[in-house]
């Protein structure tokens, strides 16, 4: 069993950046993949970045190049640094963590979910 919780979301001007983190129980976190999802109001949840156990990551496209997913297996937390942010990337943000990467990146569905942050962007 792992539980996650997520924390640093908030509200913040267009432009400006964020940093979420994700804090996860149990020993074995560094064999899971981790990630981060997000969904907007009346819309479906998606996928954000995702980070497997020997550090790869991936990207929704919209996000490369300006959110960062990393993990410090040391602490049992995985982070999300969102710069340049945009009105539309105004959403509840979900940490996860998953048996594998494929969870994250093609299934939308991993095993575990922590109970999300907000994040406002005003304009």
């Amino acid at each position: 069993q792992v539980q996650l919780v997520e924390s640093g979301g908030g509200l913040v001007q267009a432009g400006g950046s964020l940093r979420l983190s994700c804090a996860a129980s149990g020993r074995t976190f560094s064999s899971y993949a981790m990630g981060w999802f997000r969904q907007a109001p009346g819309k479906e949840r998606k996928f954000v970045a995702a980070i497997n156990w020997s550090g790869s990551t991936y990207y929704a496209d919209s996000m490369k190049g300006r959110f960062t997913i990393s993990r410090d297996n040391a602490k049992n937390t995985v982070y999300l640094q969102m710069n340049s942010l945009k009105p539309e990337d105004t959403a509840v943000y979900y940490c996860a963590a998953g048996s594998t990467i494929i969870l994250f990146t093609t299934k939308s569905n991993p095993d575990y979910w922590g109970q999300g942050t907000q994040v406002t962007v005003s304009s």
